[in-house]
């Protein structure tokens, strides 16, 4: 038997000394557990953003008049008559007018239908992808002679289309316009920042004083400016690469700033020096060399602006000049609570605020703590 064997701490520090960047690192990440429920949180929202198809009941455009500004629907395991139940159901409901406010539709609930909660359900036909057709859906409802019927845990709009369905559709949007934008924001803070880094000189001079002017203008105005700039011709795909190019128009800017400080400071380092003597091209040094040693803090710095980008979107598509329906998205469901009535009598249309909240809230825990596990003097 080995020392290491016989002797546990003595196996810890023998795999942590030959535990390479990325292991250390994801073993720091571990201890911070706000970051890793965080991170699981945020696996859970794009996989749901990623097959929303599949897991909503219904389409974004499916309407049911019956239930207009509908309140959610609650899932029952008791009925009065019938008693306790294993499977849950709802019931169907009647619109009444409410004789204390005008404004607000009461909704008496009928005991004699039922609707019983049914996984793996046939429904509306959706493409997957926009590759292959199905009506497949994760869950529906239906009564218990076979008839269909409707299912709204968080309730409708003023069309009656499902808020749930509405939002996990716009989910898509929203989610991924972060990470499109961030991409490009990593491309162009990588390239103009190690240029600036690298070369110095008048070439660092012109490329600091752009970054300065463009620092210095209001960031929300402009981007309210350019986005009210696109024609109202474009396609929803047309208008969600605009907004994405909009919001990663200012974001490369910091990043610039740290790579070109990094740069900086490895310029003269020995395994640099190492690869000019070695005939090595100057791409080479940089992406090979050079970047790669301070990469995770790159990722840090990525996830952290995430979340700037997301409520970017949603404030412009809430203002009207974002993204626009039919398009789904949250800013654009936020539309519908502007007034002091939404609030009020239909608190429900607000979830999407609240999907916005939690997260901004993930990707700022889950950046903390990749910021620690970053950090090379963390033990």
């Amino acid at each position: 038997m080995t020392e290491a064997q016989k002797d546990p701490s003595t196996k810890a520090n023998f795999d942590f000394a030959e535990a390479n960047q990325w292991q250390l690192m994801w073993r720091r990440f571990k201890r911070h557990k706000l970051a890793v429920v965080s991170l699981w949180f945020l696996v859970f929202m794009y996989g749901m953003a990623a097959f929303c198809e599949f897991i909503t009941p219904y389409t974004p455009d499916d309407r049911d008049v019956k239930y207009l500004w509908g309140p959610p629907q609650g899932l029952h395991f008791t009925h009065p008559e019938k008693g306790f139940s294993l499977i849950p159901f709802t019931y169907g409901y009647k619109r009444l007018k409410d004789p204390e406010n005008e404004w607000s539709i009461a909704l008496e609930p009928i005991y004699e239908k039922t609707y019983d909660l049914s996984l793996f359900v046939r429904g509306e036909k959706y493409k997957m992808w926009g590759l292959f057709e199905t009506d497949l859906h994760l869950f529906g409802v239906q009564a218990a002679d076979g008839s269909p019927g409707f299912i709204h845990i968080f309730g409708t709009d003023k069309q009656g289309r499902d808020i749930f369905t509405r939002l996990i559709y716009g989910s898509r949007i929203s989610l991924t316009i972060g990470l499109v934008g961030v991409a490009l924001t990593i491309v162009l803070g990588i390239i103009i920042g190690g240029i600036a880094g690298y070369a110095s000189g008048w070439v660092d001079m012109v490329i600091q004083r752009i970054i300065e002017v463009l620092q210095s203008i209001p960031q929300l105005p402009l981007w309210m400016g350019l986005s009210a700039a696109l024609p109202v011709t474009w396609s929803g795909v047309s208008v969600y690469f605009g907004i994405t190019v909009i919001l990663s128009f200012f974001g490369w800017t910091g990043l610039a700033r740290v790579v070109r400080s990094k740069f900086l400071s490895m310029r003269d380092e020995d395994f640099v020096v190492a690869a000019k003597l070695l005939g090595a091209s100057r791409m080479r040094i940089i992406f090979k060399h050079m970047l790669p040693s301070f990469l995770s803090h790159i990722i840090t710095t990525a996830t952290m602006a995430i979340p700037g980008m997301i409520l970017g979107e949603t404030a412009l598509s809430f203002l009207g000049i974002g993204m626009r329906p039919p398009t789904v998205s949250w800013g654009v469901l936020l539309q519908d609570g502007q007034n002091t009535t939404a609030i009020v009598l239909m608190p429900w249309l607000l979830l999407p605020g609240l999907c916005v909240v939690l997260v901004v809230l993930a990707f700022n825990l889950m950046g903390d703590g990749l910021r620690d596990a970053a950090d090379p003097y963390q033990n």
